[in-house]
């Protein structure tokens, strides 16, 4: 059997990791700070009363592929979808974008490829790409590579965070189908698949948030998770409080055949798969039962996938 683990990501101790994180982070606490760190976005209260959200992240060894293939041009929208969709997340419109670029040295028509790719990237999300930086940094990367970082900062009124507190047993998840694995797991199928595969995998992150500021607008939503790191058992969690939990059916839709060549070629098992991958879905939303049909009105390519209960942790069934 094998494991994300095995082939060198290890997301225990990427939990404990944040655990010792959030002790350190309490101590710089100032009045703005809204919440605690684990929420999708961080939430900072303006004297305005309106709510600043932000996330920072990458795309991680998906850019191994980007190397490999010498196509440089969509990597960009994968770092702008991890960023903005942790952000919408909390209801917030996304409003500026920033991107770190570090490098083995400064190829400009290949960070023009990059830069056009956030560029594209930031024109679906409906935010601007406001700066950067890019660090030539031969010591660091091996000749013809690279590594990418952004940042996004979005905005909502404080009445209308969403943070999962409303969140309720008998309320329904809805599945938002992904475009494949977006930009987790790469560590784990690049090991396990055959350069045919290279293509497909580049296959470019979907970035839900005009989707999800269309579904705010028209329907009450208790909860939303951009299904990441740790798949849906993962981060389905994160907006639930102590004594809830979740079930999900796995048999509401079928993941695109990529998973299932992972699962086979790498003789991964399936709660492995679900841990690892987003397994077809990259967002979740919670609403009412009794708003799951005008939801799913408003929504393209989702389907109902669960449930919320009492109890603890995600079911997968």
């Amino acid at each position: 059997m094998t494991t994300y683990k095995q082939s060198g990501v290890d997301i225990d101790a990427g939990d404990e990791a944040v655990e010792r994180i959030k002790k350190l982070a309490k101590t710089t606490r100032t009045k703005g700070v809204m919440g605690d760190i684990g929420l999708f976005g961080g939430c900072f209260v303006q004297d305005s009363g309106k709510v600043l959200v932000s996330a920072t992240d990458g795309v991680g060894t998906k850019l191994k592929l980007a190397f490999l293939l010498n196509k440089h041009d969509t990597v960009g929208i994968d770092l702008v979808a991890m960023n903005v969709d942790d952000i919408v997340c909390q209801g917030a419109k996304p409003l500026f974008f920033l991107d770190y670029i570090g490098c083995y040295n400064v190829s400009p028509p290949i960070i023009e490829k990059i830069i056009k790719g956030i560029v594209a990237g930031c024109k679906q999300a409906g935010c601007a790409l406001i700066g950067g930086e890019i660090a030539e940094l031969g010591d660091l990367y091996k000749k013809g590579e690279y590594d990418l970082a952004g940042f996004a900062v979005g905005e909502v009124d404080r009445k209308k965070v969403i943070d999962g507190k409303k969140i309720k047993p008998g309320d329904v998840i809805i599945g938002l189908k992904s475009s494949g694995l977006h930009s987790n797991g790469y560590s784990l199928a690049r090991k396990v698949l055959p350069e045919k595969y290279y293509k497909e995998l580049l296959t470019p992150t979907k970035i839900y948030a005009k989707s999800i500021l269309k579904l705010i607008d028209n329907v009450q939503v208790n909860g939303i998770a951009h299904i990441t790191g740790g798949g849906l058992p993962g981060n389905i969690p994160r907006l639930f409080r102590k004594g809830i939990g979740a079930v999900i059916y796995k048999s509401a839709w079928r993941p695109q055949p990529i998973f299932a060549a992972i699962q086979k070629l790498g003789n991964v098992a399936e709660d492995e798969m679900f841990r690892t991958f987003n397994m077809g879905i990259g967002m979740a939303v919670v609403v009412p039962k009794s708003r799951v049909k005008a939801a799913l009105a408003v929504l393209e390519d989702a389907v109902v996938i669960g449930e919320v209960i009492r109890g603890k942790d995600v079911q997968i069934i």
